[in-house]
């Protein structure tokens, strides 16, 4: 993706005050030539960020929205009361029926352990208060970036893309292990894909896979390479990375030879063919 077009986006979810969900429907009218996935996985990333730099002016200092939703039972409001405070303070609902349930675990017991609070708000059937459970239910139903049913979606969807690489490597013959075996071979790091017999695409020799159902910016990006790529480098030579959902077109820009990004399993490949490997005179 184009800087420009990025930066773009990037300017309407920035200017847009409300849930994400709402946000999402906007971006996907505007930018209709867009992938759907790409313009989400965008404004996961950047409403993670905020939510990061936003959290202790939102959440810290011992601040609790727990009265304010008593206030808003009190006076009869309808349902949905915690999501319209979501939306009126720009949080994610998921984090601030957190907020919210910590609070009223700590009401009841001062002493409620984080372990508890955490099985309520996986499972919101165990909270005694079936109006605050519903409430705290939609916000985790409604908030496709935080909460439990967020990230059991953002796993099905990295699951979901590991496979279709497996099968793209399968449909083509080429052999390869994947984390799980590696890991059993006792690697700690270890790519989504170790090839095990290389191949090369625009001429670049791939030995690791690393599959990313994400979009890649400049941060994400530098995270990976850290945490990640350059261990694969090191230990395993150059490879491929595929960001699925796109990434910038800065990222390709680098002179940089370890590893080579790509948003789709390459078309051109080129196999190793063993006739042309001549044995040396002993």
């Amino acid at each position: 993706m184009k800087t420009e077009k990025y930066n773009e986006i990037i300017t309407t979810i920035r200017n847009f005050r409300g849930l994400s969900k709402d946000c999402a429907k906007i971006l996907k009218e505007k930018y209709n030539n867009t992938p759907v996935n790409t313009l989400y996985s965008i404004l996961s990333l950047e409403i993670q960020q905020k939510m990061k730099v936003n959290h202790v002016k939102l959440f810290g200092n011992n601040k609790s929205y727990y009265d304010s939703y008593l206030e808003a039972v009190n006076n009869r409001e309808p349902t949905g009361i915690l999501l319209r405070m979501a939306k009126d303070i720009d949080a994610s609902p998921a984090l601030l029926a957190r907020n919210v349930l910590e609070r009223y675990c700590m009401f009841d017991n001062a002493n409620a352990s984080k372990n508890l609070i955490t099985k309520l708000f996986k499972d919101t059937t165990l909270i005694s208060d079936k109006d605050l459970a519903y409430e705290i239910y939609l916000c985790l139903l409604y908030d496709d970036l935080y909460g439990p049913i967020a990230n059991a979606m953002g796993m099905c969807i990295g699951q979901e893309y590991e496979i279709k690489l497996e099968n793209s490597l399968i449909e083509r013959n080429i052999a390869f292990r994947n984390e799980e075996h590696l890991r059993l071979r006792g690697y700690d790091k270890t790519p989504d894909i170790k090839l095990e017999v290389p191949i090369a695409v625009n001429g670049c020799l791939i030995n690791w896979i690393e599959s990313k159902a994400r979009f890649g910016n400049a941060e994400v990006h530098q995270k990976y390479m850290k945490e990640q790529f350059l261990s694969y480098w090191n230990r395993f030579g150059s490879g491929l990375v595929i960001y699925w959902f796109g990434f910038l077109e800065s990222l390709n820009k680098s002179t940089e030879k370890r590893f080579i990004i790509m948003d789709h399993f390459p078309e051109n490949i080129t196999y190793m063919d063993p006739v042309c490997i001549k044995p040396t005179n002993t």
